[in-house]
């Protein structure tokens, strides 16, 4: 039996179809992967800089999101200008979560490319623009850190010659596929196949267990049913974050980094793009400037941890986030931002994950367990583990 369709409209935003925010315009600029050249990036700081409230939101997808816009248009045209939104049509679409440190440290194979080609795929494929905002691709290189996050159609590496993949539907294993191409088919039929089971469903979350049996049936044909490895036995991905100095195994630096309340401010944005090195945002709202040399690495710390970059992973904002809160949220109960950097500087320890919300909604909250810190209506918080 199908689920019903969503009584309401999918009104995820992104950079053509921006959201009302109580503190204005939203807009959202998918970056596939979490990736971003460092020209892309200086061109969304001085959006944010000369259009927005300043600021660039790291998202729990590992996209970017800019508050506050005055000028929707001129946002619009800055993110087309960059290459980030290559059509009005698939903007929403390029939901793709990527193991971030894949093809620099560790992982059965670099998943870049698979990532890439996933994304041609989509935009070259006129039905995926029916695909809600809110379905989620994932792509992980084996280690287990995008597979943990269910998304709805996920590809795990097991091996990479040939590139071998077990596919995922909403974090159950349904089989596997060998190569690129059978690899990116699968996971597009997954797409597809949800809008054939439940029409208007946005996540495969949404479908019940007869359904979710009648997807995975529709997509048989385009896999190998023997899974690569026992799902019971897949990789575990390390909790701690990804925060610090690393090295690459090409003995690069890799420099990890968070910001406060995960809002990146546009002239500190600018500051990373000069250092002209490859960015990566990730799930967790990690900053990852990538393949450094030890000199320059020992610069940018020096340069922009006074700027407002912590590299520190015990700080307490390497564990915390929450959605905006009010005033910028209409539907939220309290200030949401004030009090979680009230509660930081109360100096209690962080000794877990905790993202705090302004109403039940929910917004930006980590896909991992963790403490939800949740404004009631009185005016008080609500925690509780999800």
């Amino acid at each position: 039996m199908n689920q019903p369709a969503r009584a309401a409209t999918d009104r995820c935003p992104g950079v053509f179809d921006t959201h009302p925010a109580a503190d204005g315009a939203l807009a959202r600029v998918r970056l596939p992967g979490g990736r971003i050249r460092p020209d892309q990036l200086e061109t969304l700081a001085r959006a944010a800089a000369d259009h927005a409230d300043g600021h660039l939101e790291l998202t729990v997808r590992g996209n970017l999101q800019l508050r506050g816009i005055t000028d929707v248009e001129a946002v619009a045209q800055a993110v087309v200008a960059a290459g980030l939104a290559p059509s009005s049509s698939h903007d929403k679409v390029r939901n793709i979560e990527l193991s971030p440190l894949t093809g620099r440290i560790g992982g059965v194979a670099d998943a870049r490319p698979l990532a890439a080609a996933l994304d041609d795929a989509l935009r070259a494929d006129p039905a995926a623009a029916t695909l809600s905002g809110r379905f989620l691709f994932g792509i992980d290189d084996g280690r287990g850190d995008i597979a943990g996050r269910r998304p709805d159609a996920c590809a795990v590496i097991r091996g990479d010659t040939p590139l071998a993949a077990d596919v995922l539907i909403g974090g159950t294993a349904v089989g596997s596929a060998t190569g690129t191409e059978a690899i990116v088919r699968a996971l597009i039929a997954v797409a597809a196949g949800l809008g054939e089971v439940s029409p208007g469903a946005w996540r495969v979350r949404d479908l019940d267990d007869d359904s979710r049996l009648r997807l995975a049936e529709l997509i048989a044909p385009t896999l190998d049913p023997v899974i690569g490895a026992d799902p019971g036995a897949a990789p575990v991905a390390s909790e701690e974050p990804i925060v610090g100095w690393f090295d690459q195994d090409d003995g690069a630096v890799l420099l990890g980094a968070v910001v406060e309340l995960g809002r990146l401010p546009a002239r500190l944005a600018e500051f990373i793009a000069a250092v002209q090195a490859p960015v990566v945002f990730t799930p967790d709202r990690e900053i990852l400037l990538c393949d450094l040399g030890e000199g320059v690495a020992e610069t940018v710390v020096r340069v922009l941890a006074p700027m407002g970059l912590i590299f520190d992973a015990a700080s307490p904002w390497a564990q915390v986030s929450c959605c905006v809160g009010a005033p910028g949220c209409s539907s939220a109960h309290a200030p949401v931002r004030d009090d979680l950097v009230a509660r930081v500087q109360d100096g209690d320890p962080v000794e877990e994950r905790e993202h705090w919300v302004g109403c039940a909604r929910g917004c930006g909250s980590p896909a991992e367990s963790h403490l939800s810190v949740q404004a009631t209506p009185d005016g008080g918080y609500e925690r509780r583990r999800r």
